[in-house]
């Protein structure tokens, strides 16, 4: 996009993004997690089973999946998006045992690979 420094401008553009996001989660679902190891890490953990039973993305009903990773960062995906990235990792040294007292199993999603 090409810089304009007018202030009107600027904000009709803002205004556009805001009715954007309105109008793709009008009727939508969002689970919310809470990462806050995301940071330091630099994974986030997809729980896709719990006590032997899908669970997590595997179970959810939601359109979108939303991660805090710090009080203030955010990312919101779309829920089968968040699945397809999860899938290359299954069976590898990121799909790990998790939760309490490990009795989930998760991805260890990289966040560079939602920022792609």
């Amino acid at each position: 996009m090409k810089h304009n420094s007018d202030f009107k401008y600027d904000l009709e553009v803002g205004r556009v993004a805001e009715r954007i996001l309105e109008k793709l989660l009008e009727n939508k679902t969002i689970e919310v997690k809470r990462d806050l190891q995301a940071i330091t890490t630099g994974n986030i953990y997809v729980e896709y089973e719990s006590r032997d039973k899908p669970s997590g993305l595997a179970h959810t009903k939601a359109d979108y999946y939303c991660y805090f990773i710090t009080d203030g960062r955010m990312f919101l995906i779309e829920t089968e998006e968040l699945k397809e990235l999860c899938r290359k990792y299954i069976g590898t040294d990121r799909d790990r045992r998790g939760g309490d007292s490990d009795t989930s199993k998760g991805i260890l999603l990289p966040l560079t690979d939602l920022i792609k």
